[in-house]
């Protein structure tokens, strides 16, 4: 090739990294995660659940919102946040209680996962006793209406349009798995987490989900890992030089040389699920199968970190997911099922044959009524993955067959499973 043609190539390139946009979608708030709930006692926390309709701000959030409270743990300490899944865009609210103030106020911030809107939110409650609105003293009076008043801004700016929420209704309280994919949500949704992280376990519920979907793999020398693709690349970790399968390099080679996109260490699957018993209230891990090889080790985690979730209390299923004929290979190959749950994600005769107490079929099925009654009238669960679509989300809801929604979309879920009238 010419000297002049290499010169014309270099500035090309040149061109077209210099026009590469870079997406972002950076929290525009700094959560002080102070312990404890301040003013916002049990009392007051239970009042606010619900159901609230939404007059100023409507055009940005839609006509009603949902809210919920969710807590992360840290030793015997417990950090409260309220959460507010809006229906419109994937949009949800991330607010903690100012323990600065005497009145009772949540500040946060606000974004929409279909772009990169977000902004700042600060709320008062107040209740409005004979049409007018007062300060919330904790209890409510007969036809007092709990109402959260305040304003929401765009990126840094201060949140000042007006933004009234309104109390209509409870939660809907049917029992119901929301699962969120990939640990919690995918890295190109831009979560200021990574995907598979221990950063966006601990962020799981504040996002809508109630269990989690996790993504395992061994490394070279054999221990299990949370990722998600085949090969390391630049969608999932920072430039470092290292490339090919991730099977490819032990554990202390990625420990020590790799970084998620947002600066996390690759976690172990026995740290993933330390986390969740010791900092989370989900109660649902799925173990989805991404290696191909022997199931024992993965299964060996599962059963000790069971006991260890017996041991403390806490209401967790860790289930393995079988996807694949290799993955169900695996498991007939170990020496032991006892004590070992799994979700099958193949067809239903398989799933009756292995003994599964879990059939995930593909939400690009279908609603599948026939099979899913059937399999509920065995006696199983049955979930459906991975859906991300709000109008199928909604439907698939409505009808009140699955017992679960798998999606990357978890606020999505949490919204229209909450608001549905049962």
């Amino acid at each position: 090739m010419k000297l002049t043609n290499l010169l014309l190539l270099g500035f090309v390139l040149i061109a077209i990294s210099s026009c590469r946009k870079d997406y972002e979608a950076p929290v525009p708030y700094n959560f002080a995660g102070t312990p404890g709930s301040g003013k916002f006692v049990p009392g007051v926390r239970r009042a606010m659940e619900g159901v609230y309709a939404v007059s100023d701000g409507a055009a940005q959030f839609g006509e009603q919102v949902a809210l919920k409270w969710t807590y992360t743990l840290n030793g015997a300490d417990t950090t409260h946040y309220l959460s507010i899944f809006t229906g419109l865009d994937a949009g949800f609210f991330n607010l903690e209680a100012n323990q600065k103030v005497d009145s009772l106020v949540v500040d946060g911030y606000w974004r929409k996962l279909v772009n990169t809107n977000t902004g700042l939110v600060k709320l008062t409650v107040k209740t409005k006793r004979n049409g007018q609105l007062q300060a919330f003293s904790g209890s409510l009076l007969l036809g007092d209406t709990l109402v959260l008043t305040g304003g929401y801004g765009a990126g840094t700016a201060e949140p000042i349009q007006p933004l009234t929420l309104t109390y209509r209704r409870p939660l809907n309280q049917r029992p119901f798995s929301i699962m969120a994919h990939r640990s919690g949500g995918r890295t190109s949704d831009l979560l200021p987490a990574s995907e598979n992280s221990i950063e966006i376990i601990k962020l799981a519920s504040r996002l809508g989900a109630n269990g989690i979907e996790i993504d395992v793999r061994y490394t070279k020398d054999g221990v299990p890992i949370l990722y998600h693709d085949n090969t390391l690349n630049l969608r999932l970790i920072q430039k470092t030089g290292l490339t090919g399968p991730i099977e490819s390099y032990t554990f202390q080679q990625l420990r020590s040389l790799v970084r998620l996109i947002n600066g996390e260490k690759i976690p172990t699957l026995e740290e993933a699920l330390e986390t969740v018993i010791n900092n989370t209230s989900l109660n649902f891990v799925w173990l989805d199968t991404k290696y191909i090889g022997p199931m024992d080790k993965v299964q060996q985690i599962q059963q000790k970190y069971r006991q260890k979730a017996i041991a403390a209390g806490r209401d967790l299923r860790i289930v393995i997911g079988l996807p694949s004929t290799q993955a169900v290979a695996s498991y007939e190959a170990l020496p032991s099922k006892e004590n070992t749950p799994i979700l099958c994600e193949l067809d239903t005769a398989t799933t009756l044959g292995l003994g599964a107490r879990i059939w995930a079929p593909r939400w690009t099925l279908g609603p599948q009524t026939d099979e899913v009654l059937a399999m509920k009238a065995a006696g199983l669960t049955v979930y459906v993955w991975t859906l991300d679509e709000p109008e199928f989300i909604r439907e698939f809801i409505s009808q009140n067959n699955f017992d679960g929604i798998l999606s990357n979309y978890s606020p999505v879920v949490a919204y229209y499973h909450y608001v549905e009238q049962q």
